[in-house]
This record gives structure tokens, sequence and C-alpha cells, in this order.
């Protein structure tokens, strides 16, 4: 019986050693890549298996070192990968109490066309379409819910919960987004948020815009999972337009499992109570800034439910650097948008962008910089100042540029007010390395809906989609708007994200269709659609210079040019009519004695009038 129950016991251990969950990050790399030092998370169910002695066995690679922590379920592997290692499965090998376990972690090919078919990069020439993925289409309802997940519902009713829309719902629809002129699709994350509802303001929320990161290395399978996302890639690219994936580095959600049982306790920035971050980026550029202010500034929580990521911690910056790296190839990323992009320790934005651009060297990366000045907006990407740390970022999201074209249609023309703030915030892009790498918008998802901002004037839409398309940078469409979707944030910034009309089963009208909009809705998008393709065979308007003339009572002129075109753009926001002459402007109109104005296709002289509140787009010629 003694032996017996000793065969038994022995049995138990050795299942139980085979049971144990073994979960890798990344969950694969590629063979021939440039990083060739991968840093392998191990992370185990087992509380001793920091304990384990490991081997690692493929051709061509090599274990360098071992690194463990004092939460005993963890090790992380310093793997080297030399150019010579072929596709196919590392054993990984670890031995515990004289039981080996053998893993398989999988060295893949890279995929084919780095730089033209992936990893192109996003620029001025591109027009980037924003899309809340939840919120645009629901191409698979079969997805709609899961009861595994702590968020396991689903309703439309309720605009804080989730409503079904995912990745193949898109897909559906990039017929309807290049006939509008969109070259690039920007969605917000798609990574799994697995996270209960949480209290905010406006009551219990879902993790439906995707910013409640729980696990990187999968995409949420609400959205239809890692496959689907390789499928929207695929098609996007096979339809001659890019993908901008959205990062996250300054925050996790609580229930990562960097949060609920990290390696070590420094994987997540602490503070003896809850400490919220004070927001203001002055506190990091200031020169009279405290050091109190700037650890809160970058080291103070999002919200409670968000902890904040220690950046500083080596082994958190290689995860998010190699997961960024993983995440390109294996996705095919085209461009970078980072969110919270102020809150990130310093030196690690520097080092992750400096690690993609080594491994993807015309891969763009712009960062969501939400600053008060074009100081502060120039501050955080390569520019002429002289500042206390060099931020080495292509280009940030233009939240001043914004502000300016905000008042631009909503001020009364003044020294300081109206389109004078749009002319004093442009004539500052001397502080810019390249302001044409800003990313320029009329409102995305943090934001009140652009119509609802000028009040649902159309005179004024009409101003701010010309603006938004003839002006310096790349371009950024909110879903919707170029059918008039609006709402303020009231109660909450749901209101501002309100599904498509016709995305999903059911809806009373489908606008991606001619038939389900309205005239005026129509006339919007036959607005926006014929600057947009106006502007993708537009050298003047995509790479070309620019020239601005002061304005006069309310009247905004400014020129996009290069060696063989010109676009003359008139913005006038007073309610007077004004009689205009190529003349008044010679400097760039030399040699110039006519135009048409793309707008409406009527031709224009040497003189000419623009309607009060009227905007013209005018290519010139001789």
């Amino acid at each position: 019986m003694k032996k017996l129950f000793s065969t038994l016991l022995a049995v138990w251990m050795i299942f139980l050693v085979n049971a144990q969950e073994l979960t890798m990050y990344p969950t694969h790399w590629f063979a021939g890549m440039n990083r060739d030092r991968v840093q392998l998370i191990l992370k185990s169910d087992d509380s001793q298996f920091s304990r384990s002695n490991v081997r690692v066995q493929y051709p061509g690679v090599s274990l360098l070192r071992t690194h463990r922590f004092s939460n005993g379920k963890y090790l992380v592997l310093d793997v080297s990968i030399s150019k010579s290692a072929q596709p196919g499965n590392i054993s990984i090998i670890t031995t515990s109490n004289k039981q080996s376990k053998t893993y398989t972690w999988a060295l893949k090919k890279r995929r084919e066309g780095r730089g033209t078919k992936f990893a192109q990069g996003v620029t001025a020439k591109d027009l980037i379409y924003l899309i809340m993925p939840d919120r645009f289409s629901n191409g698979d309802p079969s997805n709609d819910q899961f009861a595994n997940m702590h968020d396991n519902g689903s309703d439309r009713k309720d605009v804080l919960r989730r409503h079904g829309g995912d990745l193949k719902g898109i897909q559906n629809h990039i017929d309807y987004m290049k006939e509008l002129g969109v070259t690039a699709l920007w969605m917000t994350p798609v990574i799994e948020n697995n996270m209960p509802l949480n209290k905010e303001a406006a009551g219990m929320m879902s993790g439906y815009h995707g910013y409640w990161f729980t696990d990187h290395y999968k995409v949420d399978p609400r959205m239809g999972g890692n496959n689907s996302y390789k499928e929207l890639s695929d098609a996007l690219h096979a339809n001659g337009m890019k993908l901008v994936q959205d990062a996250v580095y300054n925050h996790i959600g609580s229930h990562h499992w960097m949060a609920l049982d990290p390696p070590s306790a420094d994987w997540v920035n602490r503070w003896d109570k809850y400490t919220g971050s004070n927001h203001r980026d002055e506190a990091l550029f200031g020169k009279y800034s405290s050091e109190k202010d700037q650890k809160q500034m970058l080291d103070g929580w999002f919200v409670p439910h968000l902890p904040d990521v220690n950046q500083r911690n080596p082994f958190v910056a290689n995860f998010l650097i190699q997961h960024a790296i993983w995440s390109t190839e294996e996705f095919g990323v085209d461009g970078w948008r980072v969110d919270t992009y102020k809150y990130c320790d310093e030196p690690f934005l520097n080092r992750i962008n400096d690690a993609l651009l080594r491994e993807y060297p015309k891969l763009t990366i712009f960062g969501e910089a939400w600053t008060n000045t074009v100081t502060g907006s120039a501050y955080f990407t390569r520019n002429n100042m002289d500042v206390p740390f060099r931020h080495n970022a292509e280009g940030v999201t233009d939240f001043p540029l914004n502000s300016a074209i905000m008042a631009t249609l909503n001020q009364p023309f003044g020294w300081t007010e109206g389109v004078n703030k749009l002319y004093m915030t442009l004539a500052q892009d001397i502080l810019y390395k390249e302001p044409k790498n800003n990313c320029i918008f009329l409102d995305n998802h943090d934001m009140d809906r652009f119509l609802s901002v000028v009040n649902e004037d159309m005179n004024r839409y009409k101003q701010g989609i010309a603006l938004l398309l003839t002006l310096r940078g790349i371009p950024q469409l909110y879903y919707g708007t170029e059918i008039l979707m609006k709402n303020f944030k009231n109660p909450s910034d749901a209101m501002v994200r309100l599904d498509f009309p016709g995305g999903f089963e059911g809806d009373a009208q489908n606008k991606f269709t001619v038939q389900g909009r309205t005239t005026a809705e129509q006339q919007a998008f036959d607005y926006v659609k014929t600057i947009a393709q106006y502007r993708k065979n537009s050298a003047a308007l995509t790479t070309g210079k620019t020239t601005q003339f002061l304005p006069a009572d309310g009247l905004y002129v400014y020129f996009r040019y290069d060696d063989l075109h010109t676009v003359m753009c008139v913005i006038n926001t007073s309610s007077s009519v004004k009689k205009m002459s190529l003349a008044d402007y010679s400097e760039r109109t030399k040699g110039f004695t006519k135009g048409k104005d793309i707008i409406s296709g009527t031709s224009i002289g040497e003189n000419f009038e623009v309607a009060a509140n009227g905007t013209m787009i005018i290519e010139l010629s001789k």
C-alpha cells in the first residue's frame, strides 16, 4: 500500500509540473531582426518557479543570463539570436526538483515588404481616419461578448457599455474610406481590455475605448482577436492604405498581470496614498520647475484604475520596446500614435523611438501631447529650442493649432483673437524642426465634436474642413465628421463616441450609403471628399511650402506651393463679401492670371469676390 501511495504521489507531482501554465512575453520573435537580443519573460502559476534552472536549445540561439525576482512566479531570460538562426521552434527547458519540462518558443519568418508594404510611414501626403472600433461597425456579432471576461455584456442602449463594433466591421467599409479620400487608418487601441466596469463621473463604464490594457500580446477577442487584426491590416495594404497603431506606454489596466502580480513592486510607480498626475507639462520644461511637480506629472496615476507604469525599470522598458517592435512586424503597422506621451519617462521615450526606427527606418511616430502652448507642443518633438531634455519624436498631435483653428471659426476678429490667433500660432512653427510632421485635427475621441463646437454652422464647418486639408501637417479626420455627427462631452466622453449609423444590425439609417444620408449630410460628405481627393494629387498641399499673409478684417489668405503648382487658400470669417485681387498677393501670384476654385469648380480671373463667411481653394494658372 505504501509503495502504491508513493507511486501515485510521484505521478501526481509529475501531473502538477506538467499542468502548470507558463506564459511567455513576447509570445514569439522573428528571425533576422536587427534587435537580436530579446528579454523573454516566463510567467508561471508556480510560486517556486524562479528556482528552476533553464536551458535554451536551438541552433544560433543562446541564453546569456537568467534574472530572478522577489515574486517566485517569474524568470526573465536574456536571449541572443544570431543572424544565422532560421525560423523554427526554440526549446526552453526548465528543471526543478529533478523534473524537467520543455516549452517551445517560436522564431518566425519576417513579414515581407518592410518599408514598402508595411512600416511605410504616415506623412503629410496622407489623410488619417480615426475610428473607435467598438462604435463604428459590427461585422461579427458572434464576438460581442464572452462569458469568461470580466465585462461580458454588450448593450447599445447604454453609451457607457460595449456596443459590439469590431475589426471585421471596419474591414467591411474600406471602400467607404477610400471613396472619402482616406489613405491611413488610426484606431483607438484594439489590445485586450479584460477589465470589469469601473466607476467614473458619468457612471459605471466599460473599457470599450481600448485604453485599459490587460495583455499586450492579445488583440481583444471582442474586436476579433489577433487574426482579425492581421486580416484588416492586409486588406488595408491591399487597397493602398496604411495602418496606425495606438500605443499606451504610460499606464495599464488594473487587471493587467503587471499590476495584479508583478515580478517586483517597482514595475509600477507607487505612492503611499493614491496620487494623480497634475497634468502640467510645463513642470517638465519650465525654467523654474520643482522636482516635486515634475515627479507628480510623470509618476502620478491618470485615474485610480490605471496604474502608472515605471519605465525607468529596465525590464519594463524592454517589455514595452519589444512589444512595439513585435506589433509592427506581426501586424504590419505603418505608424504609431503614442497616447499620453507627455506623462512618460523622457529617456524611455527616446529609447523606444530609436529602437523602432533602427528596425523600421521609414516608420513614423507622433506623440499625443495635449499641451497648453506651442512651446509645450514643440518640446515633445524635435525642436529648435534650448531645453533641458531633447525629445526625438518626429511629430506630435498639434493641440495648439487645433485651438487656433477653433478660435478662427468661433471668435470675432481681433488683434490676437479670431483668425489672428491662427496666424500667430503658425508663425511659431519656428520652434519645430519639422512642423509638417505634426498631426493636425478638428476633433478626436477625447474632444467635443467639431460640428457642435462651431454651433452647427455649415459655413464654419466648411472652413474648418478646408483648413484641415490645406494647412501644413498630417490631417486626421474623426469618424462621422463627414456625415455631420455631433455632440458635446456631456455628461461623458461617450456622447462624442456614438455609433456610426448603419454600422449595426437594425439601424434605422445607413449613412455608409448615399441613400441613407440627408441632403445636408451628403453635401458635407461631398465637400470633404472633393478636397480630400484633390489633396491626394496635389504636391503643393501635401509637401509644398507655406506663405501666409496678415489677416485683415477677418480675411485670411495663405498659399501652399512648390516649383510646379500654387494653391491659394482664402478664408473669409467676416459677414461681408470681400473683393479680391491677385495683384494684392503678387509675392506669390506673380505670373498667374487666373485660377479654378476646386470646391465649386468655378473659374476666377485676376479680380474676384469671396462670399461672406466663404471659403475658396484656388489652383492658380497662367
